[in-house]
């Protein structure tokens, strides 16, 4: 199997925007064969979503390449009695249906977990939502940043002075869409395989701040935003250096006296403020002003440089551009080219090695209903049936 462990799956793709999309793209990196159903004539939100104007009008918007690659398409207007019928056709030869409608979307529509389980009972059916399918909330629509304010997220990224700041991509989304994909794989492992799997982003995101969470609970803490301040020690966190931040987590005792040493403040060794951890961490901004002295008088490379020499964690703060340029991320080869019609586009690979080889997609992303007739002629429809049906506007 290799690199495509999830080879002979098939996954039925309901999904729109992000949360969906992400988890079913997963999926096929895996090797999984996923058929993104959408609505005829649309499709995908994400076709129309991104930075290039030009391909949102195509419906090829960057925000659906990159996470799309990978799939065959089809198109279904699930609200027709016709349509209904094809996608039980292709429920009976699917092993995962995903979808992310809000909860009650499907019941109404007659295609419920409990409908398609009658079906195919070895189905596993993964309703990703904001919410969930139960508690008071849960027919609350929901984007990424309503996840990210009410998770509590936002009440602990930024500062005092600048309040509830959200994190600067789709965190709840992709958390969201990774904790399915980890769910539907284990599922697959199952015997009897059939389930449903309920997968809410705000869960997913309250259970990926575990320590914050943890913290509160158990510690009686309130969490609050602290900025690029590691709470859990010091020195820990964003200093300024002759040109650009770094991060430093001198987190253990052995680091905090190499770091000290290596900037020539050996007496902050005996300095009563930063005797332990807990005093430093009750002292951490005065520690910081006298860190940042030294620390200004050499360039960023030159102390991540010698600090992660002598074992301290250290590393710089980069741009989104400078990471792509950066030559570990390079190295690593998670960004890929695929060619996309008469050009190559760079997107994102699996974030795994398998045997030293990273799974990646080899089809590009699928323009609106590109594989109607070969997906619907496999499951028996004739070319002249296919046609009366886009006719129609079944498909």
């Amino acid at each position: 199997m290799g690199t495509k462990p999830l080879s002979g799956v098939r996954v039925l793709d309901l999904t729109n925007v992000l949360a969906g999309p992400y988890c079913c793209y997963q999926l096929a990196l895996l090797g999984a064969d996923v058929i993104k159903v959408e609505r005829p004539g649309s499709g995908d939100l994400a076709r129309v979503l991104g930075a290039d104007p030009e391909r949102n009008q195509e419906g090829m918007g960057i925000s659906f390449l990159a996470q799309n690659a990978g799939k065959r398409a089809v198109t279904l207007d699930l609200k027709s009695k016709r349509g209904k019928d094809l996608l039980k056709a292709l429920v009976r030869d699917a092993d995962v249906l995903v979808e992310n409608f809000r909860p009650g979307v499907m019941a109404r529509l007659g295609l419920d977990y409990e409908t398609l389980n009658a079906v195919n009972p070895s189905l596993i059916y993964c309703a990703i939502s904001g919410f969930g399918q139960t508690g008071p909330r849960k027919n609350d629509p929901a984007y990424d940043q309503i996840i990210q304010g009410v998770s509590g997220v936002m009440s602990i990224t930024g500062t005092t002075d600048t309040g509830p700041t959200r994190v600067g991509y789709p965190l709840a989304d992709t958390t969201g869409g990774m904790t399915a994909a980890m769910a539907i794989a284990a599922q697959l492992c199952a015997n009897p395989r059939g389930a449903f799997l309920d997968v809410s982003m705000t869960d997913a995101v309250i259970s990926a701040m575990g320590w914050v969470v943890s913290n509160h609970v158990i510690g009686g803490v309130t969490p609050a935003a602290h900025g690029n301040e590691n709470t859990t020690s010091a020195p820990s966190g964003t200093f300024e250096t002759a040109d650009h931040n770094i991060n430093i987590a001198a987190n253990r005792d052995e680091q905090w006296v190499a770091l000290v040493r290596c900037l020539n403040l050996e007496e902050l060794l005996t300095d009563p403020r930063y005797l332990t951890r807990e005093h430093r961490k009750a002292n951490r901004h005065q520690l910081r002003t006298q860190l940042e002295k030294v620390l200004k008088t050499q360039p960023a490379h030159y102390w991540v440089s010698t600090l992660n020499e002598l074992g301290v964690p250290s590393g710089p703060v980069l741009t989104v551009p400078q990471v792509l340029a950066d030559p570990q991320v390079k190295a690593r080869n998670i960004i890929t080219d695929l060619d996309v019609g008469d050009e190559r586009l760079q997107i994102a690979a699996a974030p795994v090695v398998v045997d030293d080889v990273r799974p990646q997609a080899t089809i590009p992303p699928p323009t609106l209903g590109a594989q109607n007739f070969e997906v619907w002629e496999e499951i028996g429809l004739t070319p002249e049936e296919i046609e009366q049906l886009k006719e129609k506007g079944v498909i």
